[in-house]
């Protein structure tokens, strides 16, 4: 047994001076500027090295940045471990599990500390990886901790290696408290582990100017007591001031109070209907029985902030209108509490601060849903891995809702509840698909934020907009089907755009007398009875259909010819005009490819083991 002063400290490494450490931590970030201006050539300047910042863990002893190359396509990290022990891991898997993941694993046998790029099985057991993808360029020790340096090209054509997309990334990490042998004798179930949801690839886009008249507000959580709970959801009711003019919002920023960055983990700000003057003011868990009911009528977002995500910036020509005649003064703030750890008595002020100017800009931006409107006729079989729902934005409304310039999407938020696991929305023009408006092939439910899009997106007349969601019911027993409930289910994107029409609602469901004609086919072919009667709503006859192959097949070829019955709304609710039941579904004769990974020239070579790592002045 190794004795426990040898288990907690890194093997042939004296405790430096302060001076020492000072003259190595300036070395290692003189090297890191070094690395990171030649890495990152073809990128926009930043100030920063690593703009990029969370933590991984709740308690915040293991903290990660990262940039971005996209000229080279390839991830810059660096990872802070405060305390190292002896060991860390960190990788990415599918949604966040910690066998099949893609793993870079730096530990010690007790003598020596190495450093290799590896993959876990279906049991949590490593494996160093034939190809080695992860390149560590340093790792310093200094005051603060552990420093590792190292990158990783976005796709490596490694089948054991995850491939670096737009959207959601499951980052997963573990700490080793005691050496191991080899990298092989590591399982992943003996380890401290977690996971924690970040948009790795930022878009590279400039930050607008800001007016010279800019004024902030910010809305914050009333020092809140956060709940000794893995989950909470905390909401709290403010307002304006009376007779507050008509300004834009044109930026955004969290406000996350200190010790709270690994609990707070996201946020929204909501404005109120206008139709009722007056909210009740309240603040409490958002799902509590002592909720007004009225604050279900705050839905309209105005802010919307994820872990890792940084300022908000709306484009120089467009602003987000709040305040003034026809606007409400009540604003909703709900703040995500990530609690794993169930840790007492933290108390957070965390918020959301609002940048807005008098000077209005060109145009008013707004926001417009897409995908499925809100109704059970579109429901997922139970035990379902894949199941695909669409909603569609069809050539009739958008020639009727939409100017005739178009308008310019450049921003997007995806929504489903919990078993969506993809979302994709395409923008078709002419029967072809031309690009895709936002795609997350890892989404998660529980990390939702307003995305910026790389290229903004313009819509013309007579263009459709697709919205598909990819479903998950291994786990339920019963058919899920759409509505407001957090056990029913969503399709939407709230797409940003400008400029701003009266069209806020465009999305589809199926034709209610379709789905019962399936109903009565259902009776018709299987010995258990359906209930087709009039008083049985929807929701009971999806209850009573036997999930056998049959049933799910043509529920599935249901969805895929039968019309739809389009919601083409104005932000009163009120349909356009026109006839939007028994419409056809969009023809499309021709569709875009999915995103393949590109290999990269040089691939990793192939070690005969693990990298022996010097750590101290020298790179690794």
């Amino acid at each position: 047994m190794q004795a426990p002063s040898r288990r907690r400290r890194w093997p042939g490494l004296p405790s430096p001076s302060a001076r020492e450490a000072a003259s190595m931590y300036g070395t290692a970030v003189a090297v890191l500027l070094v690395i990171l201006v030649a890495a990152l050539q073809g990128s926009a300047p930043s100030a920063d090295p690593f703009p990029y910042h969370i933590p991984l863990d709740p308690e915040g002893t293991l903290q990660l940045s990262w940039n971005v190359s996209y000229a080279q396509e390839l991830v810059h990290f660096q990872l802070l471990a405060r305390q190292p022990g002896a060991g860390v891991l960190f990788g990415m898997s599918d949604r966040g599990e910690l066998e099949n993941a893609d793993l870079v694993v730096l530990w010690t046998d007790g003598d020596r500390a190495y450093f290799g790029d590896a993959w876990s099985d279906q049991k949590g057991q490593l494996h160093l990886d034939p190809q080695q993808d992860y390149q560590l360029l340093q790792a310093q020790k200094t005051p603060e901790g552990l420093y590792l340096l190292f990158k990783r090209p976005f796709a490596t054509c490694d089948p054991k290696d995850y491939f670096i997309e737009d959207g959601t990334v499951h980052l997963v990490y573990g700490l080793l408290e005691e050496p191991f042998p080899s990298l092989e004798a590591i399982n992943t179930s003996s380890l401290r582990t977690g996971l924690q949801r970040v948009q790795l690839l930022k878009p590279n886009i400039s930050v607008p100017t800001l007016p010279s008249d800019l004024h902030t507000l910010e809305i914050r959580a009333p020092d809140v007591l956060i709940p000794g709970q893995e989950t909470t959801y905390w909401c709290y009711i403010t307002e304006l001031p009376e007779e507050f003019p008509r300004h834009h919002i044109v930026m955004y920023e969290p406000i996350v109070t200190e010790g709270n960055e690994a609990l707070v983990h996201h946020m929204e700000v909501f404005q109120c209907a206008a139709e009722f003057e007056s909210f009740p003011h309240f603040s409490g868990p958002c799902d509590s029985k002592m909720k007004p009911s009225r604050l279900n009528y705050c839905r309209h977002v105005l802010a919307a902030w994820a872990l890792g995500a940084k300022a908000f910036y709306y484009p120089e020509e467009a602003g987000l209108a709040f305040g003034g005649a026809g606007s409400s003064r009540y604003l909703r703030l709900e703040v995500h509490y990530h609690n794993p750890l169930k840790i007492q008595g933290r108390r957070d002020s965390s918020g959301i601060r609002l940048f807005y100017t008098a000077t209005l800009r060109p145009h008013d931006a707004a926001i417009m849903e897409l995908g499925l409107v809100y109704t059970p006729v579109m429901a997922i079989p139970p035990r379902e891995p894949a199941f695909v729902l669409t909603g569609y934005c069809t050539a009739k409304c958008t020639r009727l809702a939409l100017p005739p310039a178009g308008i310019h999407i450049f921003a997007s938020q995806l929504h489903t509840h919990l078993t969506g696991r993809q979302v994709v929305t395409v923008l078709v023009r002419d029967g072809r698909e031309r690009e895709v408006v936002n795609r997350d092939s890892h989404y998660s439910p529980h990390f939702q934020e307003i995305r910026m899009l790389k290229k903004v997106v313009s819509v013309r007349p007579g263009d459709v907009l697709i919205t598909s969601c990819t479903y998950n019911t291994r786990d339920r027993e019963q058919a899920t089907v759409g509505g407001f409930g957090i056990l029913e289910e969503m399709c939407v994107n709230y797409v940003h755009y400008y400029p701003q029409t009266q069209l806020e609602l465009c999305k589809s469901a199926v034709d209610p007398g379709f789905l019962q004609k399936y109903f009565h086919l259902v009776n018709r072919f299987n010995s258990e009875d359906v209930c087709t009667c009039p008083q049985a709503s929807v929701t009971q006859q999806f209850a009573s259909v036997p999930w056998n192959s049959f049933n799910r097949d043509v529920l599935r070829a249901l969805y895929g010819f039968a019309p739809i019955s389009m919601h083409c709304n104005k932000s009163s609710a009120v349909r356009f005009q026109g006839e939007w039941s028994l419409q056809p579904l969009p023809e499309i004769i021709s569709t875009l490819q999915e995103p393949a990974p590109r290999c990269p020239a040089s691939r990793g070579q192939s070690p005969a083991g693990p990298a022996v790592v010097s750590i101290g002045r020298g790179k690794g």
